[in-house]
């Protein structure tokens, strides 16, 4: 197999390492995730990660909770999945560098752009934690604003859901899936599959991003080697 990307930006939901139950780290899909990674970065493709957190906490679902504390707390949560991922990732011989933008010196490394494309060069794989470092930001955002940091190929946007649909599968049996998107039907649609900011954003830096679904987890390895899957949007 051979890969059409040279750098990737791998987008994943929180919710795509839990359990059964939706919540916390579940072993087994950690594993499943870190084999993929190795794979990918065995094909010669330099791997970046943005992981999210709502397997552990979801700041918007209120609370009376003031917004900037509950997103700070959701950017913790990012955090303790990407420290996750970096060491079942390390377990299968990689180097891997966690890069956060709030400073947390004695878990991770404070975010700097030349050093995390200086870690891709090298064929380290590299976990943005922690968002944009800023709140009312969301996960997407801050993929979007990384993959033009450090000139990615295509955003892969992993989730629990096959592509992009014109309603919810899960509640609309005759939900109409979209082979293919522009960044201008998201937006005029209200899809929800990511915020406007996030949209806007690679729209504006002409990156394209691929709506699929993490599990099998092959499917990463198809995606970058240009198999048709999922929702692409450009």
């Amino acid at each position: 197999m051979k890969a059409i990307y040279k750098t990737v930006l791998l987008k994943m939901s929180g919710e795509a390492l839990s359990g059964e139950n939706g919540f916390g780290i579940d072993n087994e899909k950690l594993g499943m995730v870190a084999d993929e990674i190795k794979q990918l970065h065995d094909l010669g493709v330099r791997v970046a990660i943005v992981v999210g957190g709502g397997n552990f906490w979801r700041g918007r679902t209120g609370y009376g909770m003031d917004r900037a504390t509950a997103d700070y707390m959701g950017m913790l949560a990012t955090t303790i999945n990407a420290l996750a991922l970096q060491d079942s990732i390390e377990q299968r011989g990689l180097s891997v560098r966690v890069q956060s933008p709030i400073e947390m010196r004695e878990i991770c490394e404070p975010y700097i752009r030349r050093k995390a494309v200086t870690h891709l060069d090298k064929g380290y794989v590299v976990i943005f934690a922690a968002g944009t470092g800023s709140p009312f930001f969301s996960t997407d955002t801050a993929a979007s604003l990384r993959a033009a940091e450090i000139n990615a190929d295509i955003i892969l946007s992993a989730k629990n859901i096959d592509g992009v649909y014109d309603s919810d599968p899960k509640i609309n049996k005759d939900a109409k899936k979209f082979d293919e998107l522009s960044f201008i039907d998201i937006i005029d649609k209200d899809l929800k599959v990511m915020d406007v900011t996030a949209a806007s954003m690679c729209m504006d830096n002409n990156i394209p991003i691929l709506v699929f679904a993490l599990m099998p987890p092959e499917n990463i390895i198809r995606a970058v080697c240009g198999e048709k899957i999922g929702t692409i949007i450009k």
